[in-house]
This record gives structure tokens, C-alpha cells and sequence, in this order.
């Protein structure tokens, strides 16, 4: 009897997670960043951290500062570290899967001083877990993570790195059973 217990607990939890999963409502974004039809939100994190840019040359040889990689902490809507975000563009879950994308559309951010929102299409999967379906990342309302302002990109200081901080919603997508 106890055995029937424990499987309905979990079968309730599952049942639980699953539910909580569903009620994650898609953001309002312009058309060019919306999720395909057949996908929905999976999940919903908050990311805080650096986007890295190294001071380079652009393609006519002038000195200009190119993003490196971004670096951030996930975060659920309790505020709970969920997981990480870095360069590919990639992200890890705390259950160890993990996707890495490209960016295939772009819009400006409501703020000037803020880097673009995006829509990510996923390139390649790892692990076994919640992020193993995804297939599409949405990046929205970010704030700061523009090139650095106040260090100027020269001759001088090629090579230098600077971190500059962040904040973005992100948003995952995998396709509806």
C-alpha cells in the first residue's frame, strides 16, 4: 500500500510541474520575434549578468569593441538560480541539459542604452532534461549591455575586455504534443 502512496505523490507532482509548464503565457513581442505556432513556453528566467565585449577592428580595420560572450546567472520568478548563460549563445539547466542557438531576428529595445531583443533559433542539444525539446529562445526586455561607453576602443588597447551589465527576460520554447 505504501508503494501506491509514494507513485500517487509522485504521479501528483509530475502532474503539478506539468501544469505549472502550461501556464506560462508567450510575451508580447513584434511579429518578427514570435515563436513559431506549434511551439509553446516552456520556460521563463530572469538573466542578470555581463555581456563581454574585447576591443577588435571592425571590417574596414577600425578599432571597435565586438561582443565576446554574454555571462549570466538564470533565475526562476521565485528568484531561485536556475541556471547559466554564455557564449554559443548557450544556456544550462540545473538538470544538466542544455541548448546553444543563433540569432535569426532582431528588434531594438525599447531603451536606446539597452542591447537588441531577440529570437534565437536552437542549433544544437545536450544532456537529458527540461531544455532536451526546446527549439526556439526569445531574449526581451533587456536592460544596459550596449558596448562599453566610458573605455574607449583604440590602437592603444586592443585585446582589452570589458564587462558590461545586464538584465533580460528569456523565454524557451519546444513544440506543442
Amino acid at each position: 500500500m505504501r508503494g501506491k502512496a509514494v507513485l500517487c505523490f509522485l504521479l501528483g507532482v509530475m502532474a503539478a510541474v506539468a501544469l505549472q509548464a502550461q501556464d506560462i503565457s508567450a510575451p508580447d513581442v513584434p511579429d518578427q520575434l514570435k515563436a513559431p505556432a506549434r511551439e509553446h513556453v516552456v520556460l521563463r528566467t530572469h538573466a542578470a549578468g555581463l555581456q563581454i565585449y574585447v576591443c577588435g577592428h571592425d571590417q574596414m580595420g577600425a578599432p571597435q569593441w565586438r561582443l565576446q560572450a554574454p555571462q549570466a546567472v538564470l533565475r526562476d520568478g521565485n528568484g531561485n538560480t536556475v541556471g547559466e548563460h554564455s557564449a554559443g549563445p548557450s544556456w544550462k539547466y540545473k538538470d544538466g541539459s542544455s541548448i546553444t542557438g543563433k540569432a535569426v531576428a532582431q528588434v531594438a529595445a525599447l531603451d536606446p542604452a539597452a542591447i537588441a531583443w531577440l529570437r534565437i533559433e536552437v542549433t544544437a542539444h545536450a544532456g537529458k532534461g527540461l531544455l532536451m525539446r526546446v527549439t526556439t529562445v526569445q531574449r526581451i526586455r533587456t536592460r544596459g549591455g550596449q558596448p562599453p561607453q566610458d573605455v574607449p576602443c583604440s590602437s592603444a588597447n586592443q585585446g582589452q575586455q570589458s564587462g558590461v551589465p545586464y538584465n533580460a527576460d528569456y523565454y524557451f520554447y519546444a513544440p506543442t504534443r
